[in-house]
């Protein structure tokens, strides 16, 4: 039972018992004692005041007392104003932590059978370039909200829509064809994902060139870019794979299995994961189906030149195109097609897609389109939708000079976290694996944790020196922390010392060690919070103010030199539940913590 379930009975019963009235459990207003008081809980005393025709004060002195009386869990209390700020004794916090201490999984709920199907897309790379520094946030987003949301006892399938078709996958077949003299992965080393990016910036190079050509001899920008003749080739190309040429499908497998190939390790480098993956190549026509069964519905209507359209004004909205004129179909279309897919495979409760927030409009008209076509989620799909990530000027430059390359920048992370923990001299003393490890996990634990401790609608710049610090708001200083508990619980374990499965009571606490207890209570309700409100960040900064609070703590009090050995065993064994819940939140955002560092 809850320290706040609890006192809110015995608060009940002492309204009763002082004033004759019985109170509903939601009048009883229990929040955290402000930090300048003393106590851990207090209680709003406005509510009662009809019912004692008294002063707040003197309401309030007179529940104190009663509870002081009748509650053992109540040490003392004072009174501020209308307020009363109730003080819990070291047994009921020592109760809390046997609870927390028996439990392994402590504020993680498992799904039951029954348990809601949360599906969440994320990722949706193009088959024509690496991943880059946007498509980083998107899948570390995406990769935490999943775990938010089965941590909060539901059901959940990760799901990636791979964007392997059109004009731009096009271009980078077209261009390794001309000027790629048969160049393989195998071949050059070279990653597959890279490899085909490469030639997608050369189609780029050689269209410009070409389009500047044709400017000089006196075309318009707009003729030079219709008549120049890669771009005539390149859509020559998508039309013969429309049509399923044999030739033109054989080189788009080859090389997109190349893509592939490249993403599987950046994804295993990330550690991202999904269940199951669909392809833009097969959902297209499924969408192309789904439109014209809307259009025979009289859904949508039309025009002249043979497109279809949405007629969404009665929605406060514009039309909305769902298919060309030429019948080929727009990403929407495409969107619809994936969904009845999704529908035919799972029996999907709640579906979250987790994309930038320039798609904002996109996903309103969706869930209308797909209310309208009689998909169960649609009304209530989520669009997780989050702000653009930038690297402060000059930090570092892609191949293209503009994006940032996911693997290079996953690698830079891992470099510097390697230097960084040498100066230091976090690495003495381990082995190159070992060091190789911890610098992999420092890396990329810094990299992730600065990117979900922001809240994701906003912007944010990703200053890598920084994320890497050992002091502040970093996964580098939570990490430490937790690779400092583990080595108390070693040294402890070297001494003999063993921490029983109940820790006994008996002993006073400090208000450090009591907040600690509290923070750790806590946890539970950041995991509820961070999936109801889709808010990863929640968690991110709950572990910062954890691991802060313990090395004051840390700072303050001996734990493996204290005399009273009941004290020492108490402290040990908070150290190692703040570990746990530590690993527990990083674990959830995706973050490895190491054992020593």
């Amino acid at each position: 039972m809850k320290v706040e379930d609890k006192l809110t009975a015995s608060i009940i019963e002492g309204v009763k018992a002082l004033y004759g009235q019985d109170v509903p459990a939601k009048m009883v207003q229990l929040q955290k004692t402000k930090k300048e008081f003393e106590g851990h809980l207090t209680l709003v005393v406005f509510p009662f005041l009809k019912m004692s025709k008294k002063s707040p004060e003197q309401t309030a002195q007179e529940i104190g007392e009663y509870l002081q009386q009748h509650e053992p869990a109540i040490a003392n209390f004072n009174v501020i104003k209308g307020f009363l700020n109730l003080t819990i004794a070291s047994d009921v916090w020592i109760e809390l932590l046997n609870k927390i201490h028996a439990d392994q999984k402590w504020g993680i709920q498992e799904a039951a059978a029954d348990a809601p199907l949360v599906m969440i897309e994320y990722s949706s790379p193009n088959t024509n370039k690496p991943l880059h520094l946007g498509h980083v946030r998107n899948n570390l987003l995406g990769n935490a909200l999943a775990n938010v949301m089965a941590a909060n006892g539901n059901k959940v399938v990760k799901t990636n829509i791979v964007n392997d078709r059109g004009i731009h996958i096009c271009k980078s077949m077209l261009a390794w064809l001309k000027y790629g003299n048969g160049e393989t992965p195998e071949s050059s080393g070279k990653k597959g994902d890279h490899l085909v990016g490469d030639y997608y910036v050369a189609f780029d190079k050689h269209y410009k060139a070409e389009v500047a050509e044709l400017m000089e001899k006196g075309l318009t920008k707009e003729e030079a870019e219709a008549q120049s003749p890669l771009m005539l080739e390149a859509r020559e190309m998508l039309r013969k794979w429309e049509a399923n040429d044999p030739e033109v499908r054989a080189l788009w497998k080859k090389m997109n299995e190349w893509v592939y190939a490249g993403f599987d390790e950046t994804y295993r480098m990330m550690g991202v994961s999904f269940d199951k993956i669909y392809y833009e190549s097969d959902t297209y026509l499924e969408g192309k189906e789904k439109v014209m069964e809307g259009l025979e519905k009289g859904f949508f209507f039309r025009k002249e030149d043979g497109s279809v359209w949405a007629d969404l004004t009665a929605e406060g909205l514009d039309h909305k195109l769902l298919l060309r004129g030429d019948g080929t179909s727009v990403y929407m279309t495409q969107d619809i097609g994936t969904a009845k897919l999704r529908f035919q495979d799972y029996p999907i409760n709640k579906m979250i897609y987790v994309v930038g927030n320039e798609q904002n409009y996109h996903f309103q008209v969706l869930s209308i389109l797909l209310d309208k076509l009689g998909f169960e989620w649609g009304k209530d799909l989520v669009h997780f939708s989050y702000g653009m990530v930038e690297l402060p000027e000059g930090k570092m430059k892609s191949r293209e000079g503009t994006v940032v390359d996911a693997d290079d920048l996953m690698e830079a992370m891992i470099e510097t976290a390697k230097e960084t923990s040498n100066e230091l001299g976090k690495l003495d003393g381990l082995t190159k694996e070992e060091a190789d490890d911890i610098a992999r996990i420092v890396g990329l634990g810094a990299l992730k944790y600065f990117i979900l401790k922001v809240d994701a609608r906003k912007n944010m710049t990703f200053n890598p020196k920084e994320s890497i610090d050992f002091n502040g708001n970093t996964g580098p200083f939570i990490q430490y922390t937790y690779a400092r508990i583990q080595s108390i619980l070693r040294k402890a374990a070297e001494a003999g010392l063993t921490i029983p499965a109940v820790i006994p009571a008996g002993i006073e606490l400090s208000t450090k060690e009591e907040g600690l207890i509290q923070m750790l209570a806590d946890f539970t309700n950041v995991v509820k919070q961070a999936g109801s409100d889709y808010n990863p960040s929640i968690l991110a900064n709950y572990a910062y103010d954890l691991v802060k609070e313990y090395n004051q703590f840390y700072h303050d009090f001996s734990i493996l030199r204290e005399e009273n050995e009941a004290v020492k065993v108490f402290r040990l064994a908070l150290s190692q539940n703040v570990g746990k819940v530590v690993k527990l939140a990083m674990g959830l955002l995706g973050i490895e913590v190491p054992e020593r560092m």
